[in-house]
């Protein structure tokens, strides 16, 4: 059986921020491929993606470097933000007070069987619906 894991806009930027170099090895270790483990994106997370490292890095990606990642992200399975996955997210939102964008990230990973989002924002151990958060980045993650 392979076990679905949804990896949040933030671990995937710290794949690529050279600031903090301990954070980087362990988000490059949570986003790499192993056995019996599928890593699953979604649409907001590939854009978002873009914006963050072309915009927002202290050194930002060149966008023709920005795309090629997105380009490799891509293949991965990747969930589409549709107007249904919107209104669970606003439903979710209220329920779980948490930000429009992050009720996205829980409904998407919902909607793609993951029982746990990666994530360093949401809080660690906490359960939305049925997605439980794990912060890769702590020393006891």
């Amino acid at each position: 059986m392979t076990d679905r894991v949804f990896v949040d806009t933030n671990i995937w930027v710290y794949t690529v921020d050279g600031r903090d170099p301990a954070k980087r090895a362990k988000a490059l270790a949570a986003v790499s491929p192993t056995a019996g483990r599928e890593v699953i994106v979604s649409t907001q997370v590939l854009t978002e993606f873009y914006s963050v490292v072309t915009n927002k890095l202290a050194l930002p990606l060149a966008a023709d470097v920005a795309r090629a990642l997105v380009q490799e992200m891509s293949r991965l399975a990747t969930v589409s933000i549709d107007g249904v996955l919107v209104a669970d997210a606003l439903v979710g939102c209220r329920d779980w007070g948490v930000s429009v964008w992050d009720a996205l990230i829980i409904r998407a990973a919902e909607s793609a069987g993951c029982p746990v989002v990666l994530s360093e924002d949401l809080a660690h151990g906490r359960r939305y619906g049925s997605v439980t958060v794990v912060n890769p980045l702590l020393d006891s993650a």
